[in-house]
């Protein structure tokens, strides 16, 4: 019989689970700014709220089709499933890791809409992690399928086209 493993060790990467929850009620329920600062605001609010409407909009497209195309193989841990295949079709296509993406994009939009620096500082926080949590996945992925590598130098990480 199989050991079974225990998720406070972390084998499986589930600290950066908590990790996340945690940056996302972060971006999600601290009052958009504390005392000492104020939000920006821009006098062109409808450029404002078209640029957070589509940030918003981006990003639930592209989480929601990376969650779709993943399916049974969707798992919140960094390590893949056992027996899941490379998936690299659909969004998979455009970046590397489009819930991350997807993500990174709404709390952007949730930023800008609230025009917040305290939103905006968090939403970066969460870049770092998703970056960290990534290559560590990233790493896992290398050593499971080989053609990961031509994938990785064809497809970005976190932003369509740019990283």
């Amino acid at each position: 019989m199989q050991k079974r493993k225990q998720w406070w060790k972390g084998e499986r990467g589930e600290w950066y689970v908590v990790i996340q929850a945690f940056l996302l009620l972060l971006v999600i329920f601290v009052p958009h700014s504390v005392p000492w600062t104020s939000g920006w605001h821009m006098p062109e609010s409808r450029l404002v709220c078209i640029t957070a409407a589509a940030f918003l909009l981006a990003g639930v497209l592209l989480a929601s089709a990376g969650t779709l195309t993943l399916g049974r193989n969707l798992t919140p841990m960094p390590h893949p499933r056992d027996g899941a295949p490379l998936i690299q079709t659909g969004p998979y296509r455009l970046v590397r890791h489009p819930i991350y993406s997807g993500i990174l994009f709404m709390a952007l939009g949730w930023s800008v809409w609230l025009q917040s620096h305290v939103k905006l500082g968090f939403t970066l926080l969460l870049f770092i992690f998703f970056d960290l949590k990534s290559r560590r996945e990233e790493r896992l992925l290398a050593q499971i399928f080989p053609e990961y590598e031509s994938y990785r130098k064809r497809v970005s990480r976190l932003v369509p086209f740019i990283y």
